[in-house]
């Protein structure tokens, strides 16, 4: 899809945006084939029911059109944390602050939620390193490092980032 530069309108998406999330995700080149079909599963079981086990968002030109995505949720037996399980920017859209617009969003609404804390993982092979200095550019920080996690030589890194003082919490 050819982008233009212009106005981004940020929204929950629908079902209705499913197969074009799934091009989305194509089309960044970083993702197996069973990477896609758990991205477009999670994309599709957020906008069926948002806040349900996850949210999605969505970054929409002026005609309607997605140009990317975020779907996060609460991270189960934690206080505050939340795990941001996807983002996905057409490429044709990258470098126009589409990402950074979704990722703050996506801040704000969990800090609206009481998030503290929020947790993203990416691979460590050369061709993510756009995705980790995008993280870095958001002040994500460096958490963890699991060596041949997704495959020989391919590295789970894991990003945080504290969205405020941690609070008290009260023991029953």
């Amino acid at each position: 899809m050819t982008v233009k530069p212009g106005i981004v309108t940020l929204r929950i998406p629908g079902p209705e945006h499913r197969a074009r999330a799934r091009e989305i995700v194509e089309a960044t080149g970083l993702f197996r084939p069973e990477e896609v079909e758990i991205a477009e599963e999670v994309f599709e079981s957020a906008a069926l029911a948002p806040g349900t086990d996850y949210t999605p968002l969505g970054a929409f030109d002026e005609e309607g059109n997605l140009l990317g995505f975020a779907c996060y949720g609460p991270t189960p037996c934690t206080v505050g944390t939340w795990d941001l399980y996807w983002i996905a920017v057409d490429p044709g859209a990258h470098r126009q602050g589409v990402g950074r617009k979704l990722a703050q969003w996506t801040e704000q609404r969990i800090a609206g939620e009481g998030g503290r804390l929020i947790v993203a993982e990416t691979s460590s092979r050369g061709d993510y390193d756009p995705t980790r200095a995008f993280y870095e550019a958001l002040n994500y920080e460096v958490a963890a490092r699991v060596p041949d996690f997704y495959a020989p030589n391919d590295d789970l890194v894991v990003y945080i980032k504290r969205l405020g003082p941690p609070r008290e919490i009260a023991n029953d």
